[in-house]
């Protein structure tokens, strides 16, 4: 059956998916759902300032353009989630088991095969626009050695996927968990995100400002922090950047 291609930009090379896709959005109308696809990135970005490297024509390179205009500013992690639930998904139906290391990087067992990066535009108290950018190792073997714990799904399972099918296939069950998201359905995508979170419940080593702690995962606060308690029974909550996972 031939899958449903729509609404998708295909582009040789591009800085970067998520900006061109933020100055699309800036310059012309596009409908919800649009994908910027690209074959390489010479300019690709990833969290914290980090760059994303990929081997051209190997990946998904990919940005969804949604117009979140129904959600309130401090739900916004929310999109973190559908995006890494429909990654999750995917994998699952390819037979591979993921999880979601907080707050955006998509893990089979111990490595790392995906990577989101979302940017936001806020009107009054709402978000007016959202750009969810997508690094998914697909067909890749062989990685640099900058990268820490890479892999690919080629890696796992020996196949050759298709790049835009895959991204159609990526992008349908996005929207599809979007629309839930749309509908209210907040407390289904909680209930996922924490049967696929990574590390939740479990008792693991994590650095903050050098303190190496042993701790486990208790939950997602309302704005997205990460909730940890300690051997101790203190339980904190982080922002993004203020804990680091030891691997």
């Amino acid at each position: 059956m031939k899958k449903d291609i729509k609404n998708f930009i295909v582009l040789p090379e591009v800085d970067s998916t998520n900006n061109y896709a933020n100055h699309l959005i800036s310059k012309h109308p596009v409908e919800n759902g649009t994908v910027v696809l690209a074959y390489f990135q010479n300019k690709g970005r990833g969290q914290r300032e980090n760059h994303w490297i990929s081997q051209s024509g190997k990946n998904m390179l990919a940005s969804i353009i949604l117009y979140p205009t129904f959600l309130p500013v401090p739900m916004q992690f929310y999109l973190s989630k559908v995006i890494s639930l429909a990654l999750v998904k995917w994998l699952n139906m390819h037979n591979i088991e993921a999880s979601v290391k907080w707050p955006n990087d998509i893990y089979a067992g111990s490595k790392k095969i995906a990577g989101i990066l979302i940017e936001t535009s806020v009107m009054g108290s709402t978000l007016h626009s959202a750009v969810a950018g997508i690094g998914f190792n697909l067909n890749q073997t062989e990685f640099s050695h900058q990268l820490p714990n890479p892999l690919s799904v080629k890696q796992l399972t020996g196949v050759h996927y298709g790049i835009t099918e895959t991204a159609s296939e990526i992008r349908d069950i996005t929207m599809n968990l979007y629309k839930k998201l749309e509908s209210g359905a907040c407390e289904e995508i909680d209930s996922a995100y924490l049967n696929h979170l990574f590390r939740y419940n479990e008792w693991a080593m994590y650095r903050e400002n050098g303190r190496l702690f042993e701790a486990r995962i208790t939950g997602i606060g309302e704005y997205g922090h990460l909730v940890v308690e300690e051997r101790s029974g203190n339980t904190s909550s982080y922002a993004f950047k203020e804990i680091e996972f030891v691997l």
